[in-house]
């Protein structure tokens, strides 16, 4: 029918009903991951989304409760003042807000039309709830915000690498877990044995990271993340000396992951029924 929206095959749709999915990928994060990994096409030179070589292979974080419901939220404000400026504002595209935030995150001069624009999109809010996203979202992978492009893409690699071993051993991370397990989790065994796992292993032109493990981070802010990491990872209550088996041994480790636990457990983030395995507090 005339006016009608009509897919051609260059569209990408992804079928989640949660706006949690929407906020990691509309996160700077997926954005420097999709510019890398994807291709380019046309005249000028336009990134082109690729499922296969973008989000198959694309690691998401696994936040807590907690911080999903924040990066949900979030998501959704964003969903909602998008939409309502263009229902205020008829002939306002996403392209023209988006490519004007963009010139003010690069302190570019506007023409007329950018300002007009500027002031339709209340552009500076986009902005602000975007900033507040991508904080969210740098949070669920337990990385500080003020990470370089170059930074977030090893970062990725590395836990895209991570990923696909687990998936060898059998340790799916499902996003849809009603629908794909249903699908693929008969097949579990057979994927644990080949040679590649689910996780797509991603080919970005970076060496693939070392089995050696990762030392226990030393600052009090990153070791909370890695704490809350092998929480979300758990498949149940761990105590200190699993998530201490993660890192190189040091000495006094389990002591120092105890005392992040009982901490977390002091301000109602995790909870315990003995003292000493833990998990993440869920919320109702």
């Amino acid at each position: 029918m005339p006016g009608d929206f009509i897919n051609d095959h260059m569209v990408i749709g992804f079928a989640f009903d949660d706006a949690y999915y929407l906020g990691v990928l509309s996160s700077r994060i997926h954005v420097v991951w999709a510019l890398r990994a994807g291709g380019w096409l046309g005249v000028g030179n336009d990134p082109r989304y690729s499922k296969s070589k973008i989000f198959d292979p694309f690691p998401f974080p696994s936040p807590g409760a907690l911080l999903k419901a924040k990066i949900r939220a979030d998501a959704e404000e964003l969903d909602a003042f998008r939409k309502q400026r263009q229902k205020e504002h008829s002939t306002l595209t996403l392209t023209q807000m988006y490519n004007v935030m963009e010139k003010l995150k690069a302190c570019a001069q506007f023409d007329e039309n950018d300002e007009a624009i500027k002031d339709n999109g209340l552009i500076l809010i986009l902005k602000e709830l975007h900033d507040k996203l991508d904080r969210l979202v740098s949070e669920a992978y337990g990385w500080p915000p003020t990470l370089s492009d170059e930074q977030i893409i090893e970062k990725l690699v590395a836990l895209n690498h991570e990923r696909a071993a687990e998936e060898k051993r059998g340790h799916v991370r499902w996003l849809r877990p009603d629908y794909q397990m249903s699908r693929f989790g008969k097949d579990i065994d057979k994927m644990a044995a080949r040679e590649e796992g689910a996780q797509i292993a991603a080919d970005l032109g970076l060496p693939v990271p070392s089995a050696r493990k990762p030392s226990f981070p030393a600052d009090v802010v990153a070791q909370t993340a890695a704490v809350f990491g092998a929480l979300a990872s758990a498949r149940g209550p761990i105590n200190a000396e699993s998530i201490a088996a993660n890192f190189r041994k040091t000495r006094n480790l389990a002591q120092t992951i105890l005392n992040v636990l009982e901490s977390l457990l002091r301000l109602g983030h995790v909870s315990s029924k003995d003292g000493q395995s833990f998990e993440i507090r869920r919320v109702a």
